[in-house]
Parts: C-alpha cells; sequence; structure tokens
C-alpha cells in the first residue's frame, strides 16, 4: 500500500459521528494540489463517485473540488453525522448528468457540458469538519478530505435554464411554525460557472464523468446548523420547495 492509498483509508475511517481529528501522519499526509487529488483518486477506487462538490478557485494556489460518495434523494429524512450536535447543511443547486463526459485534453465548450446536464434540482450539501479546530490544518489536508463534504441531499426539480444562470435566490426555511428568510447569494456570478470548470480540469487529469452523477456548485448561504428530528421546510423562492427531517448517523 503506498502513502496515498493509506491516506485515503484513513481519511474514510473517519467518516463518523462528531468525528475531530489530527492531521495525519507526516509522512502521509498531502503537501501540496496533487497530492491532495491523489488521494481522493484513491477514495475514488474504495467507493463509488455519485457526484462531485466544486467551486471557480476562490484563490491563487486553491480548488474547490471532491468526489461525493453518498447520495440521498426522493426522502423525508436526511440521513448525516452530527458534527458539534447538530446537522449542518449548504443550500446549493445540483446538476444531474444525462450524458457522460470523457477524458479529454482540449476544453469541452459550455454548450457540450450544458448539453450534458440532464436535470437541475435544490441540494443540500452534508457537511462535516472531521479536523479538530487545533489540528493546524492547511489548504491540502482539507482538499485530501473531500472539503468537509459527507454527502448530498437532492431535493425536486427545478427549470434547467433558470438554474444555470441563477445567482441570487429568497431562501427560506420554516421550522415549528416559523419562518428565516435569507437572501441567498451564490459564491460564483452564475451557478453553472464552476461545474463548467469542474469538467475541464478534471478531464484534462484523465478523470470522466458519468451519466447521473450529481455536480453541486456553491452554497447560497454557506452552512446552516440545524436541529435533528424538527420538520423542516426549505423553498427558494419562484422555483421549488420540499420538507424533510434530518436524523442523526451513529
Amino acid at each position: 500500500m503506498n502513502n496515498f492509498q493509506e491516506a485515503a483509508k484513513q481519511l474514510l475511517s473517519r467518516r463518523q459521528a462528531e468525528a475531530k481529528y489530527s492531521c495525519l501522519d507526516d509522512d502521509i499526509r498531502p503537501k501540496t494540489n496533487d497530492e491532495a487529488l491523489a488521494i481522493q483518486g484513491e477514495m475514488a477506487k474504495l467507493h463509488k463517485v455519485k457526484g462531485w462538490k466544486c467551486l471557480l478557485p476562490p484563490a491563487e494556489g486553491k480548488i474547490v473540488v471532491a468526489p461525493i460518495f453518498d447520495l440521498q434523494q426522493d426522502t423525508p429524512t436526511v440521513a448525516l453525522f452530527a458534527d458539534n450536535g447538530v446537522a449542518r447543511v449548504e443550500p446549493e443547486i445540483g446538476f444531474v448528468l444525462a450524458k457522460p463526459l470523457a477524458v479529454k485534453t482540449s476544453d469541452y465548450t459550455e454548450s457540450e457540458i450544458v448539453d450534458a446536464i440532464g436535470t437541475a434540482h435544490m441540494a443540500l450539501e452534508l457537511i462535516q469538519s472531521r479536523y479538530a479546530d487545533d489540528a493546524g490544518k492547511e489548504f491540502a489536508d482539507s482538499l485530501a478530505d473531500c472539503m468537509v463534504n459527507q454527502g448530498v441531499f437532492i431535493g425536486p426539480e427545478v427549470d434547467k435554464n433558470i438554474a444555470i444562470d441563477l445567482s441570487t435566490v429568497q431562501l427560506n426555511i420554516t421550522q415549528n411554525g416559523e419562518t428565516q428568510a435569507f437572501d441567498g447569494k451564490h459564491p460564483n456570478p452564475r451557478a453553472i460557472d464552476g461545474l463548467v470548470w469542474l469538467i475541464n480540469y478534471m478531464t484534462k487529469r484523465g478523470v470522466s464523468f458519468e451519466a447521473g452523477e450529481v455536480i453541486i456548485t456553491g452554497s447560497f448561504k454557506g452552512v446552516l446548523d440545524m436541529p435533528f428530528d424538527v420538520e423542516t421546510t426549505i423553498s427558494y423562492q419562484d422555483l421549488a420547495e420540499y420538507t424533510v427531517t434530518f436524523k442523526a448517523l451513529v
């Protein structure tokens, strides 16, 4: 077993309730983005990739890309590991591929990528910070550990063309008869932008994308802490809404 394989095995073993760990031992700890992506690649050999998270690169030397291994859809309950006693989620748009996108040395055009998208949906990224606050983690550590992702919930379908260009949305969350309203703003100019970057960045690195994979592209309101076992209705104004209950995995 090489260092990347051992790192992948250890990081996957940390996916449990209230996980808070130190950084990996120095001999297997990633030092660069390329090493972190190599560890992600070894994770993908151990677990089927069901989707991806991405964002336009937020700063020089930083990229936001990670495979997603847990996908939940069309269920009244969303099961996830507790993080500091709560369910941590990010409201997003999820794009589901209807066609595969193969490894390619040149860029796909935006129209080719859009054509490969079958449907767009309301989505929740399921978040878990698995490093302890005092772990001294650096960017490569987070990248190797899939950027705090523990899965994704796919909600109702929304208009694909609207979703592609979506940059702001009124977000409403109702629990126990009380509604909180948020002015949701995507971190990129359009919800599609990170997806276009992801496809072209990763296919040049030898990664292909399969039909059925879901791609989430950034939160409209950062991380939201939700209570467990409370019926929760989430709506994107003028688009769609759904009701779920968060259940803690043990």
